[in-house]
């Protein structure tokens, strides 16, 4: 446990003087409880696994590319990079990249720099922010956003398995302001106020209240503070809205689906301000598809066979959309 608890410790010890008072008193007993060994029978090979990672230097770390690259091929040797790569292999699903490692080439379920392309010229600047990626996952986005300039990246995600293979990723990079914690928004203080930026990116549909949700991301944000939202939508009017009776594109847990009118006049019942959707993109096979680092079904398994323009259930194929709001001051 020490290997992971030392990478946070400095959340809680001040070492970090961005994190929220009102948050850091809670963290320390968040984490641990968190982590502990019963949450998920695999955590004590993931904890092997990452006290297997050699220690190394990286000449360079390029955030700003589509593909995040940590060190250079001439970093290590070729034992040292098989060796990493097959540590890094254990920690298999990849949803969200790509990175490159070393030269080892992570190429994850998610073509992530897509998404980050369609929105990276329409949000507010980072630079200086603070910002909150809520469902952050392995921490692709978090890595773009400092990339970005922000002062401080804090992404919460509870599927440990995400949680992991972030600590390996940094763990190669070495001591940057990001990190992501073991955590649901439900564990973030009420009302903290504390962040320039919140991004929801691929949540909202899975939150069985969504208002819940919208109103969880307003009280994190500072007065003036931006919300990015990406969410599946579909073609319709104000109102307009589906909930799949059981499983949409093979997914257990996705809840509401609404029109873009109908997602607007949510974020306004919540209380956003300057509300604008910035793009709406049909998910692609080539965006989202199975790899050597995710090798179980993706989109194509999802799809209608017979009319790509459906989903398996007879539901609309997924698109995707990103909406931009401020919390008023």
């Amino acid at each position: 446990m020490d290997v992971v608890l030392n990478a946070y410790s400095r959340l809680w010890n001040g070492g970090i003087p961005q994190v929220p008072e009102a948050w850091r008193i809670l963290l320390q007993r968040q984490i641990e409880s968190a982590f502990d060994a019963r949450r998920h029978g695999k955590w004590p090979e993931w904890q092997s696994t990452l006290q297997q990672m050699p220690h190394l230097t990286a000449s360079n770390v390029d955030l700003n590319d589509d593909v995040v690259t940590i060190g250079a091929p001439g970093d290590v040797d070729v034992a040292t990079r098989r060796s990493i790569a097959s540590l890094l292999l254990r920690l298999h699903p990849w949803r969200k990249g790509p990175f490159r490692v070393y030269g080892i080439e992570i190429d994850a379920e998610w073509r992530s720099d897509r998404k980050w392309r369609r929105l990276e010229d329409a949000i507010a600047p980072l630079r200086g922010r603070k910002v909150l990626d809520v469902g952050c996952g392995n921490g692709y986005y978090a890595w773009r956003m400092l990339g970005r300039g922000a002062d401080l990246v804090i992404g919460i995600d509870p599927t440990l398995a995400h949680i992991v293979q972030f600590l390996a990723l940094k763990h190669c990079a070495g001591d940057w302001p990001v990190y992501t914690l073991p955590l649901g928004i439900e564990d973030v203080p009420t009302d903290l106020c504390a962040f320039d930026t919140v991004f929801s990116m691929g949540i909202l549909y899975h939150r069985r209240s969504p208002i819940d949700h919208l109103l969880d991301l307003r009280g994190c944000l500072r007065s003036g503070g931006e919300l990015v939202l990406e969410t599946l939508v579909i073609d319709g009017a104000l109102g307009e809205v589906i909930l799949p009776e059981d499983r949409y594109a093979q997914m257990r847990n996705v809840w509401f689906i609404p029109s873009c009118p109908t997602l607007i006049s949510w974020l306004k019942r919540c209380g956003y301000r300057n509300i604008r959707v910035v793009d709406v993109t049909r998910t692609a096979v080539s965006e989202q598809r199975s790899t050597p680092w995710m090798c179980f079904q993706s989109l194509a398994d999802s799809l209608d066979p017979k009319n790509p323009d459906l989903t398996r259930e007879g539901l609309p194929a997924p698109q995707r959309a990103i909406v931009i709001a401020e919390k008023p001051r």
